[in-house]
């Protein structure tokens, strides 16, 4: 299911629930009268005064997690163009090596790329451990540039930044590898946000709203707003996307290789 109309389900049905049980609430309470404007109603400053003070600290609480998810998939993205800009500097760079070896270091790089791009990947986006294949396919890569000793000064030339490029390839893979094992976010802390969330939209219910049209909207909109930034964390909360998305997409890698991809 597309995450705009898995947004906008939960968006719905999470207001639906906040006007509906308003107003059960209010015609329980005798607070609707049949073809009559609700009256105003009176609410104690000293609850104002303690909605408002947990309306900012989730607030604050909420901004600070939407922020550290959004450092961390743009912290992976990053991580995911070295790995991809290390691989396209070794191809290009083999241009100086004998055609052979060239097109043995070229071909295992494309097979390492398509493997990411086709079986890793799928496998990041559902939460699931890496598989050793990917990290042979890689080790191949290396072991084609560091078995041979370079036999002039052109190849000599090239032989060391393309060894570090080949290291520095290995370790934005351990460092994707071990992103894509656990979420941003620990299990405490969507304890914290979804409780928040429940404490604040539920203080609503004690503000002794009268049921007018515009209380109504303003409900609808504030518990709307909320599942909104919940659903955008969730969603950043998968450094590599997740299944099915717009996000779950290997870009540097298409870009970089589009013929193995």
């Amino acid at each position: 299911m597309a995450e705009w109309l898995v947004l906008t389900i939960a968006m719905a049905v999470t207001c639906a629930v906040v006007l509906a049980v308003i107003l059960l609430s209010q015609s329980r309470h005798g607070a609707l009268a049949t073809g009559e404007e609700p009256r105003e109603v009176h609410t104690p400053d000293v609850l104002e005064y303690m909605t408002m003070m947990v309306g900012v600290i989730y607030a604050i609480v909420l901004g600070l997690a939407i922020a550290g998810v959004w450092e961390a998939r743009g912290a992976a993205q990053d991580n995911v163009r070295r790995e991809a800009q290390a691989l396209h500097e070794i191809s290009q760079r083999a241009e100086a090596l004998p055609a052979d070896v060239r097109t043995r270091i070229r071909a295992d790089i494309g097979e390492y790329v398509s493997y990411v791009v086709r079986t890793e990947w799928p496998r990041m986006t559902h939460g699931k451990e890496l598989s050793a294949r990917g990290g042979e396919l890689l080790e191949a890569v290396r072991k084609d540039i560091t078995r041979r000793t370079p036999k002039n000064d052109l190849e000599a030339g090239v032989y060391q930044p393309m060894v570090e490029q080949a290291a520095a390839a290995a370790d934005a893979r351990i460092t994707r590898e071990e992103s894509a094992e656990s979420s941003t976010l620990p299990a405490v802390v969507w304890y914290g946000l979804i409780g928040g969330a429940v404490a604040t939209i539920g203080l609503i219910f004690t503000m002794r709203m009268g049921g007018s049209s515009r209380e109504l909207l303003i409900a609808g909109l504030f518990s709307a707003l909320i599942t909104f930034l919940l659903f955008l964390v969730w969603d950043f909360d998968a450094p590599f996307g997740r299944a099915g998305s717009d996000t779950a997409t290997a870009d540097a890698f298409r870009r970089l290789f589009p013929g193995s991809t």
